[in-house]
């Protein structure tokens, strides 16, 4: 049966009023009491879609990305320690005890530029550092994703499975089933799966280039997945500090997912950024997880 990510956390808390800014980004809301309780909220709303694994709010609570905003190591584990309490406690009032609770683990440095990775030794003790909170705060999940290169990919799975967690990892999509750095992602999933990977999945990529990039992934040995980006990145569209549009509105994003589902048989999916709680939720009726608002 096919497991039901949730949709993009970052989208849902800018439509309820969270800036997306960097180095933070979604994180910037753990900051705040109205934004700790958005965070609830949204992980609420997606698990009464549907969604049956909640990651954390963890994307931009990595160490790199605290030490920019002019935090430390304990502000990074104190952040780190915030998202996931959240997390149980939503899937505690939610009454799904079946949810899985995951954390995102983001690149250290940029989700969508290779060039920015660091050496091989910041990397390990990068990914070390967040992976030994993660396990330390109870996460079940790495959920390492939106990578876009192989190497950073493989130091991250190394490190949450040294520390007791289950790697899924994902990767970003160019054209033609390759990485943003090039490669192509039927080197990514054997080399992950080489160190411990569980499952391999597409997110943060548009639906061609999802398609593309499962269909390079079909005679893969693990499970396989996608969260797709819906988001409408065209110039036209990004006005500084609003929500972006979408490209497919709920049923459409639904029946494209589900198709996908049958023609690759995916194991996971979910949507990335601009995915709703309604997309989830119709997601979840296309793929027969939800009948008549009730969790089959």
């Amino acid at each position: 049966m096919t497991i039901l990510l949730d949709g993009g956390l970052a989208t849902e808390l800018h439509h309820r009023g969270i800036a997306m800014e960097a180095p933070l980004f979604s994180a910037q809301a753990l900051l705040t009491e109205r934004g700790r309780e958005a965070v609830l909220n949204c992980h609420l709303e997606f698990l009464a879609a549907g969604a049956e694994v909640i990651p954390a709010d963890t994307f931009r609570t990595n160490l790199r990305a605290v030490r920019e905003s002019g935090g430390d190591e304990l502000l990074a584990a104190d952040l780190t320690r915030t998202a996931v309490d959240i997390a149980r406690r939503a899937i505690a009032m939610s009454g799904a005890d079946s949810a899985a609770l995951a954390a995102m683990v983001a690149p250290v440095a940029e989700c969508y530029d290779p060039t920015a990775t660091p050496d091989d030794d910041a990397l390990e003790s990068e990914h070390g550092f967040f992976m030994g909170l993660l396990s330390e705060y109870g996460v079940q999940i790495a959920l390492i994703e939106t990578m876009n290169s192989v190497r950073e990919a493989v130091i991250a799975t190394r490190a949450a499975c040294r520390y007791g967690l289950t790697p899924w990892v994902s990767f970003v999509c160019a054209d033609g089933g390759r990485l943003l750095s090039g490669e192509p992602i039927a080197v990514a999933a054997a080399a992950v799966g080489h160190v411990g990977a569980r499952a391999v999945l597409v997110n943060c990529t548009d639906l061609t280039r999802t398609r593309e990039a499962l269909g390079a992934l079909a005679p893969c040995e693990l499970p396989i997945g996608c969260y797709p980006n819906v988001e409408d990145r065209s110039d036209a569209h990004c006005a500084h500090g609003a929500p972006l549009p979408v490209t497919l509105e709920p049923e459409e994003f639904a029946q494209q997912l589900s198709g996908l589902v049958r023609e690759y048989s995916l194991a996971i999916v979910g949507g990335c950024c601009g995915a709703r709680p309604a997309h989830i939720r119709e997601l979840a009726i296309s793929i027969g997880h939800i009948t008549k608002g009730v969790l089959a």
